[in-house]
This record gives C-alpha cells, sequence and structure tokens, in this order.
C-alpha cells in the first residue's frame, strides 16, 4: 500500500468519525428537542382544552363539537372527542405537513419519548389528547440527511484535496526512488534534479552527496584494486626474473665446479710439474711456475668460496637441513672470532625448492647482515618447522642492533628477501633486542612436500 493512499484512508477514517461523532450528538439532541417540543405541545393542547371544556360544557357537546372541527390539526397531537355511549364524534384530521412521509422506524425507536396520553372528562363524555410526535420525528431525520449529506460531501471533498496535495508533495519521492533503483542496477553516475519541497530537497541533496561519496570510493578502489593488480604482476614478473636469475647462478655455480674448476686444478697441476722439472736447470722458470701453481690455488680457493653465494649446491643434493650446516660451518671458518650458534628442528624431508630456498637466502642474508654492520661477538640461528604450518627462521645477535633507517632505500637485500616471503605468503621482520642487537624473524608457509629420492624409486 502506497504511502498516499495510507494519509488518504487515515483522513478518511478521522473525517469519518468525526462525521459519526457529529450524527450521534444530532441523534441525541434531537431525542431531547422532539421530547421538549411533544410534552410542550401537549401540555399546552390539554391546557386549552380544558378551559374551552368549561365555556363549551354547558352547551352541550355539539358546540365544543363544532370548536373542535374549526381548530383542525394540532401540531404532535391526537384530539379525539367521544360522546356518553361511546361513540367517536371527532377525531383529529390527517397531517397535510409533508403528508405522506414517515421517518425510518429505527430513527423513530431512537428519538420518540414516551408517549403520553391526556383525558378529560365531560358531561356527556370525555375528550382524549394523545401525543403524536411523527412530523417533529421526521423534521430531525430531514435535519439528520441535511447533515449526514453535509459530512458525506466534506469527506469527499476533504479526501480530493488531500489526494491532491498528497501527489503534489509525494511526486519528487518517486524520482528518488528512481534514482535507488538506477543505483541499485550498477549506474554510480546518477544525480538527482532539484526536488520541490523542504524534506524532498534535503533527501535529494543527501543522495546525491551519497552518490558522489560512493563514486570516490568506488574509483578509490578501482584505484587499489590496478595498484594491487600491478603489484602482484611485478611481484610475478619479479618472480619470474629471479627464478631466472636462481637458474643463471646454478649454472654458473655448475661451470664453475665442473669446468673451470678442473680447467684450474689442471694448470696448477701442470705448474707443479714445470717447477719440478725447471728447479734444477732454469731457477727463473722454476719459480714462475710455483707462482703459477700459487695464483691457482688462490684462484680455485676463491672459485670455491663464491659457488656456495652463487647457488647453495648442497641444498640439492643434502636438503636444507644439511645445506644450513654447511653454510654455518663455512661461515665459522671465515670468522672464528664470532660464536654462531645453530639449532634445527622438525625440518622435514621433501621440503619444496622454493621456500626452502627461500629459507636458505634469509638465514645467509641474516648471518651476513650480523657479521658484517653489527659487530657481533656471537650470533645464533634457529630453523625449525612447527604445527601452525610454518617453517620459522629466526637469526639474532648480541651487537649495536639494526639502523633506524634500515627501510629506506638502499637496504636492498632485507627488502627483497621481505618481497620474497610476502610473495610465497609469509613475512619477514627486523627489529632490535631489548637486550641489545638485532633479531630477524621470518616464516614461510611449508606447502605440501615434495616426494623424496627414496619415494620416488
Amino acid at each position: 500500500m502506497s504511502l498516499r493512499l495510507k494519509i488518504n484512508l487515515i483522513v478518511a477514517g478521522v473525517i469519518a468519525l468525526l462525521v459519526a461523532a457529529m450524527i450521534g450528538l444530532q441523534i441525541a439532541s434531537l431525542r431531547s428537542a422532539v421530547r421538549e417540543e411533544v410534552q410542550a405541545a401537549n401540555r399546552v393542547t390539554t391546557q386549552l382544552l380544558q378551559r374551552i371544556d368549561g365555556v363549551y360544557a354547558p352547551e352541550g357537546p355539539e358546540s365544543l363539537l363544532r370548536f373542535l372541527q374549526r381548530l383542525g390539526r394540532v401540531r404532535a397531537n391526537d384530539i379525539t372527542l367521544v360522546d356518553g355511549e361511546g361513540r367517536v364524534l371527532y377525531r383529529s384530521p390527517p397531517f397535510t405537513y409533508k403528508q405522506g412521509r414517515e421517518a425510518p422506524a429505527w430513527f423513530s425507536a431512537l428519538v420518540v419519548p414516551q408517549i403520553s396520553r391526556q383525558v378529560i372528562a365531560l358531561p356527556h363524555g370525555y375528550l382524549a389528547i394523545e401525543a403524536e410526535p411523527s412530523r417533529a420525528v421526521l423534521d430531525g431525520w430531514d435535519d439528520l440527511l441535511t447533515l449526514a449529506g453535509g459530512g458525506a460531501a466534506m469527506l469527499l471533498l476533504v479526501n480530493a484535496l488531500v489526494f491532491w496535495a498528497m501527489g503534489r508533495a509525494l511526486q519528487p519521492f518517486s524520482q528518488i526512488v528512481a534514482g535507488l533503483n538506477r543505483l541499485e542496477g550498477g549506474d554510480f553516475g546518477v544525480v538527482l534534479p532539484p526536488l520541490r519541497g523542504q524534506e524532498a530537497a534535503a533527501i535529494g541533496g543527501a543522495f546525491n552527496r551519497m552518490t558522489a561519496v560512493l563514486k570516490d570510493h568506488l574509483a578509490m578502489h578501482r584505484r587499489a584494486y590496478e595498484a594491487e593488480r600491478r603489484l602482484s604482476d611485478s611481484r610475478e614478473l619479479a618472480g619470474l626474473i629471479e627464478g631466472h636469475i636462481e637458474a643463471e647462478r646454478r649454472e654458473i655455480a655448475r661451470a664453475l665446479h665442473d669446468e673451470l674448476g678442473q680447467s684450474v686444478t689442471a694448470i696448477r697441476s701442470l705448474a707443479m710439474s714445470v717447477a719440478r722439472r725447471c728447479e734444477q736447470t732454469d731457477a727463473q722458470a722454476a719459480q714462475a711456475a710455483r707462482v703459477i701453481t700459487e695464483e691457482a690455488g688462490r684462484l680455485y680457493d676463491h672459485m670455491h668460496g663464491m659457488i656456495p653465494r652463487l647457488a647453495p649446491m648442497a641444498l640439492d643434493s643434502l636438503g636444507l637441513g644439511d645445506a644450513l650446516d654447511d653454510l654455518v660451518e663455512r661461515v665459522r671458518a671465515s670468522q672464528p672470532a664470532v660464536a654462531i650458534d645453530f639449532e634445527r628442528a622438525h625440518l622435514p624431508e621433501g621440503l619444496p625448492a622454493v621456500p626452502a630456498l627461500a629459507a636458505y637466502r634469509i638465514a645467509q642474508e641474516g648471518l651476513t647482515n650480523a657479521l658484517r654492520h653489527s659487530q657481533a661477538r656471537r650470533v645464533r640461528l634457529v630453523v625449525e618447522a612447527r604445527e601452525d604450518g610454518f617453517l620459522h627462521i629466526q637469526v639474532q645477535d648480541d651487537g649495536v642492533g639494526p639502523p633506524a633507517d634500515w627501510q629506506r632505500p638502499g637496504h636492498f637485500g632485507l627488502r627483497w628477501l621481505g618481497e620474497r616471503a610476502e610473495a610465497l605468503g609469509g613475512e619477514l621482520r627486523l627489529a632490535a633486542r631489548e637486550e641489545g642487537g638485532a633479531v630477524l624473524q621470518a616464516r614461510l608457509p611449508l606447502g605440501p612436500l615434495e616426494p623424496t629420492q627414496q619415494e620416488m624409486t
């Protein structure tokens, strides 16, 4: 049901109640008026006829009959003259006022008072006077019809005026509903025109402000989505580039180990052989051969030191735990003045290559930073797989702590590792310890385990 129809029904109901109340009051007033009129007319008529009886009684009933015939119809009274033998000599003539019309029986029952009958005794009979309120009741009925007709006309007129006024007042709301429907359909650029009426104008202004804010928010979300998509694409591209870089590193490390390493070993062996042969015959050539032997040895050692940094060969063949053992041993050998503790727990076999390599790089970068920048005397590395499904890596030291601006551009190692951890669904944090030093914490999702070599065979 529309608001317009509801208001019309409410107004119609109120007016109908008012008209009904007025009709009830009118009926009560008519009842009192009819009673007063009938009683007064009956009382006056009775008193008059009692006086007349004293005048005409000595002359006999004929003279009283002639008087009554000249008197005619008396309003609200029926007069009957009866002689001593019970014969009706006179009865009031029929009504001429509103002749042939009667009020409804139910209305008469509501307003007609108790009928009174007066009898005046005569020497040769009696005179009966009985109240007759039908004309007074009919007048009241006509007045009531006039009132009811006026009330009905007023009801129709007021309802028509209210219907027109409400239609005019509610007309702007149809535009608001249309705007809401367009908004629901996805048209966020809808703008309502200036609306007539204070309330409609306020709602229209609020609607336009809402759509403007909504449009701004949608544009902002769209820009955020585009930025997130570009970031995701950039991360995906970075992952591909990183994969290619790791593959190239592995190829370089493999070439250094298999090809260049053998070549350097061969050069060293040949130089040692030349030095032995020329030691007695050509001292200068022998010295040159020994120099070549030493340089080849240094080159071989330096090359083998580069291979783990390029690609941890032990990670592919031995797994993450043994690769970290190898990393820690090499760091201990290069930094004998620093105590390095290493603890690993619950590392699963068949850990996927991507999180395993990321964990290795995080541990490697954490140890490198602790030894290079923190002036630490003790470094502790903990790597463990927990029941939450993540691999946790922690590197802590007792040095000077991380620099306040470690997140500024330039610290690419940690930033790159953080991006790598986030791309895998993990996180990386660097913070200062309360007792001094720094702590690098990372966690990486374990993911589905890859089959081990024994399982594949």
